[in-house]
């Protein structure tokens, strides 16, 4: 439709997938419409597509909220996440895995959900039915399922960060008026939305050589985060 429309440019924000066929789907819509001289620009990791992109560090990221929660005292640690496909789930959760693996800490919770906020609150619910001891700490891939959880846990009785910290990823507008305020990772979402549509206005950058932009997170420690029960 964007191509029959002789769109100046087209931004793809959003996950990738860790899936070939789709990849080559993806690739075989956008070149055409490059090759007539229209521009493409990306957000998130997207392996295969030979366009520009803005590619935060969501793996590096996740390793250093983790070391986050850890120096709190944190040890037994339960993730909620997305459909394993995506690119942005899957980095997240090997970056945490990592960072938790640095303090000799495992990882075997992982309660899988939609990438809502209804999937975090079912996925929450789940981890909560689960049986065994309860985590002292959860981590959500993104904030919007973490914004989920934090209902579950409320429902279920469980005060956060009292009896459970929880974290999420992304830092969009609406974790800071939560209670308790969300800890999270923080992404420069307004940046990134200028510099990808930078890039999709600039001249290519010629030869078939794609530009990457990386976009680090910093973590931002906040009310929905403190030392474990007890210590």
């Amino acid at each position: 439709m964007l191509r029959a429309q002789r769109a100046r440019a087209i931004l793809l924000i959003g996950s990738g997938f860790q899936d070939r066929a789709w990849e080559r789907a993806m690739d075989a819509e956008l070149d055409p419409y490059v090759r007539a001289g229209g521009r493409v620009a990306v957000v998130s990791r997207h392996r295969s597509l030979r366009v520009d992109t803005v590619q935060p560090e969501n793996r590096a990221g996740a390793a250093e909220l983790a070391k986050a929660l850890v120096a709190l005292g944190h040890r037994e640690f339960a993730v909620l996440t997305g459909p394993p496909e995506l690119t942005t789930v899957a980095d997240r959760l090997a970056g945490f895995r990592e960072g938790l693996a640095g303090a000799g800490i495992g990882l075997d919770r992982v309660v899988r959900g939609a990438f809502t906020r209804e999937g975090g609150h079912l996925a929450a619910q789940r981890l909560l039915a689960s049986g065994g001891p309860r985590p002292t700490c959860v981590f959500a891939v993104t904030d919007v399922m973490a914004v989920g959880a934090l209902a579950a846990l409320r429902e279920a009785g469980v005060r956060v960060p009292e009896d459970m910290s929880l974290a999420g990823f992304d830092d969009i507008p609406v974790v800071r008026e939560l209670s308790p305020p969300l800890t999270t990772v923080a992404l420069p979402l307004t940046e990134m939305g200028e510099r990808v549509i930078a890039l999709a206005l600039r001249t290519p950058s010629g030869a078939g050589r794609s530009r990457v932009v990386r976009i680090d997170g910093e973590v931002v420690l906040r009310g929905s985060t403190a030392a474990p029960p007890g210590s």
